[in-house]
């Protein structure tokens, strides 16, 4: 939302009230409160009719500084609020005639006591990150519509980039665009988008959070493109300054406070193959999948039954549609005796035919209008309801249906839809605003069937497949791009959109191999198919349309063939990262700048990514297999051809469907696992070691886990001249190994 027209021109209906110098401050344990009018204070009179706003500084966790700017105290603010994991560090207050410093670790913020000279600069040590100054923190009232807003500008440096605020199909670097925190259904090819998080990383290092689940408003460099600015309505604004010193430590402070990204369960990582959405099946149909999938050698993993699994018009229902599976529970029993895990298609939508409408109806259980009637649409389903999450009993009433479906045999859910969420005239159980909880209804809606999951299958034994999120939708994992296209173009938009998202700490990304709109060509399957087992987790799914490889041509179930065996065999290796996720709260799948922050070459690269701390992919997007990457400097080495390629710089190769850029880091040691048809295995026995040393004096460790990510063998590897050793602790028992004159190396351990 633009305030100005052009840099000094304020718009002819907007009154503002900016902090224009210091006035006073007072003191309050950690608190630190300062008073800011809106003009300069030259003597007593100057005090009357004027404006003021209240700011005040805290500190939730050790270098993270929280500022709230407030014009009317006494308006009410309510929430949701996404929650925070506060730890009260210490803070510093130091005061001298010109300034005061707020200290958190080492961060501060320092508050320009001059007169006629507002301002707040933020620090890490001696090195400031960002500021806010004259004309920034403002409230501004619009005349015309009786609304207020409450508004904060920070300074961007030269060279900064500004990445993230969830998932974004625009432009990975988000400098020049506008940006509006509200979740819709719209696709990925538009700046809509399913998943907003209000939290925005640059490539200095810091980030910054802004606590509000409303309508917020972004102008990143553009009403003023040596600023970002961040408005919402109302009278109090909260924003968080993080700093990590990097990128990867500032995401990894940003989730330790919102909260970090749950472990899934390893057979979750394997292929997913679903029904499609509005195809026909039934059990014959699905059994041929899954025999097909089979009988060509496809290591296949989960099967998902999308919508139609119920009857039409009763979504939700949670029933088996009788007329097309009129024995689930056999059916599921069979498939389980296959291997198989088996998710299941679910919304927060409870149609007006469902059996279930009249019961959450007179439970009062699903989402009131003002007046009191239950609020209905015939969008999606005919007169359709919405689960009221805010109430306790709904929420327990809803886990019940599911848990129903759990012990028939259903192991996940895929939770859909989450964004369409009515405002007006709404009237929620717990009082919340509905402007908040529109963006913030998806928090509650994963978190229900996350933590049921939880409870019934085990803590770790936990996925679902998400579309929506905000703030803290991390912890339930995992989430997929939404509806994508057929066309490269999409593919393109897809990587885009997980690798912002990624920079919100969502550990755990997936996406609809191939598009979920129209069928692609064969040429595009196979490429997305490469990139799609290359992703955290991996999905084929359609709308219309069926996605088993053989509908394509017959090399691309060889190709499919080949990725799903490669990651089933580098599992030791991506399930040590995805427990670095959940620890750490690192993405699986991160942006070259996170991981290379010193390398001006990567912070703009949005066609390929580091998979953990030792991978790099760089999906193909052309029909001629042509490809362009960058590498960072080093030498590196493509671990499907052995191809050693000198870093620093960009490359230009051509590849057939059997390979593609998909690089060894430097000074990397990489566990490779001994079953290349599943996911789930004793990752330790028969384990091989991949050491990639190319430079004397190069160390390298790494670490194999058990299924519930507990680490049970570490292998430290070392270059001396042409000898390479190898170490490993665990297993069966101590190895040291010596190779002479090699590079890359496989060792069997065990």
């Amino acid at each position: 939302m633009k305030f100005t027209e052009g840099y000094w021109c304020i718009k002819k209906e907007i009154t503002p009230l900016y902090a224009v110098e210091y006035a006073d401050s007072r003191r309050n344990d950690n608190e630190l409160i300062v008073y800011a009018p809106g003009k300069h204070i030259a003597d007593r009179g100057d005090c009357l009719n004027l404006g003021m706003l209240t700011i005040r500084l805290t500190s939730p966790m050790e270098d993270v500084i929280r500022v709230s700017v407030r014009h009317f105290d006494g308006t009410v603010c309510r929430g949701p609020f996404a929650r925070i994991y506060g730890t009260s560090p210490r803070t510093v207050v130091e005061e001298t005639d010109e300034e005061i410093r707020y200290r958190s670790g080492r961060t501060t913020a320092v508050i320009d006591k001059r007169p006629n000279s507002w301002g707040i600069r933020f620090l890490d040590g001696d090195r400031e990150l960002t500021s806010t100054g004259f004309r920034n923190m403002a409230h501004m009232t619009n005349r015309e519509t009786g609304k207020c807003y409450m508004v904060e500008q920070l300074a961007l440096d030269v060279d900064e980039y500004v990445y993230g605020l969830g998932e974004r199909y625009t432009p990975f670097i988000k400098n020049g665009q506008s940006v509006e925190m509200w979740n819709e259904d719209g696709g990925t090819a538009s700046e809509i988008t399913y998943k907003n998080i209000p939290f925005y990383i640059t490539n200095k290092g810091y980030g910054v959070l802004l606590e509000n689940e409303g309508d917020a408003a972004y102008e990143i460099a553009s009403e003023k493109v040596e600023r970002i600015q961040f408005s919402v309505e109302g009278e109090r604004l909260d924003y968080c300054v993080i700093n990590g010193s990097t990128p990867k430590g500032t995401i990894s402070k940003y989730t330790a406070l919102t909260g970090r990204p749950a472990l899934p369960p390893a057979w979750s990582f394997g292929l997913w193959l679903t029904t499609s959405f509005t195809t026909n099946y039934d059990e014959s149909t699905t059994s041929g999948f899954i025999d097909g999938m089979a009988d060509r050698d496809i290591p296949l993993h989960v099967f998902h039954f999308d919508c139609y699994w119920m009857e039409a018009y009763e979504w939700c229902n949670f029933t088996w549609d009788p007329k097309t599976f009129p024995d689930p529970e056999g059916m599921l029993r069979r498939y389980h005796d296959r291997g198989l895990k088996i998710c299941v298609w679910i919304n927060p939508y409870i149609g007006q035919k469902s059996p279930l409408f009249e019961e959450g109806m007179r439970l009062g259980y699903l989402m009131k209008k003002t007046n009191g009637d239950v609020w209905q649409t015939d969008m999606w389903q005919a007169g359709m309801g919405l689960v009221d999450f805010t109430n306790p009993g709904a929420v327990e009433w809803y886990q019940a249906k599911l848990k129903t479906l759990l012990d028939m045999g259903v192991d996940c859910f895929k939770t859909d839809f989450g964004e369409r969420i009515p405002v007006k005239d709404i009237a929620y159980f717990d009082g919340s605003d509905p402007v908040k909880m529109h963006n913030y209804y998806t928090y509650l809606y994963n978190r229900a069937v996350f933590e049921l999951l939880e409870r019934e299958r085990g803590t770790g034994e936990a996925v679902v497949f998400a579309r929506s999120a905000t703030v803290g939708g991390q912890q339930f994992p995992a989430h997929w791009g939404g509806d994508c296209s057929a066309a490269y173009s999409s593919m393109a938009e897809t990587i885009r959109s997980g690798l912002s998202l990624a920079c919100a700490g969502f550990g755990f990304w997936s996406h609809d191999i191939s598009g979920f709109e129209n069928t692609a060509p064969a040429d595009i399957y196979k490429r997305w198919c490469q990139f799609g087992l290359l992703s955290s987790h991996s999905r084929l799914h359609g709308s219309s349309s069926y996605r088993v490889p053989w509908l394509f041509d017959e090399e691309a179930c060889c190709v499919l063939r080949k990725f799903v065996k490669l990651k089933c065999a580098l599992m030791p290796y991506l399930y040590l990262q995805a427990v670095k996720a959940h620890e750490e709260g690192i993405p699986m799948m991160r942006p070259m700048f996170v991981e290379f922050p010193g390398d001006r070459a990567c912070e703009t690269l949005d066609k390929q990514y580091m998979l953990g701390d030792s991978l790099l992919a760089a999906p193909v997007f052309k029909e001629s297999g042509e490809v362009e990457y960058y590498l960072p400097e080093g030498t590196w080495v493509n671990l499907l051809t052995g191809k050693a390629v000198t870093g620093g710089r960009w490359h230009k190769e051509t590849h057939d469907y059997f390979s593609l850029p998909l690089m060894v880091r430097p000074g990397s040691v990489i566990a490779v696992g001994a079953n290349s048809e599943k996911p789930d295995y004793n990752y330790a026995e028969g384990a091989k070691f991949l050491l990639f040393l190319p430079e004397d004096g190069m160390e390298a460790a790494s670490a194999v886990t058990d299924l519930s990510g507990k680490i049970v063998m570490t292998a430290c590897a070392r270059r001396e001249g042409n000898r390479i050793s190898l170490f490993v602790n665990g297993g069966n028992g101590n190895y040291t190994y010596e190779v002479l004159g090699k590079d890359l190396l496989s060792v069997v351990c065990g």
